[in-house]
């Protein structure tokens, strides 16, 4: 097992513990919806909370992309050491 191995695994944990984090992170569509919602959100509280939710989708799509490309150096790097 190369440096490189185990720096591109590092990564792959580091990447993979932060996209969980950040899919907890985020709201689940119905918060909210019905006839009852607990409370009344004002304007600028219920933009906020859309601009953090997509802030977070984007780190989520970003992540997952350096996740999928870091996992096909991971398998170059299996099939290079055979």
């Amino acid at each position: 097992m190369g440096i490189a191995q185990i720096i591109v695994g590092i990564l792959m944990i580091i990447a993979s513990i932060i996209i969980i984090a950040v899919v907890l992170l985020q709201q689940g569509r119905r918060s909210g919806v019905g006839a009852i919602s607990g409370g009344i959100d004002t304007f600028l509280s219920k933009n906020k909370a859309r601009d953090w939710d997509s802030r977070l989708a984007r780190m989520t799509k970003y992540i997952a992309i350096a996740f999928f490309v870091l996992a096909v150096i991971a398998n170059i790097f299996a099939l290079a050491a055979k």
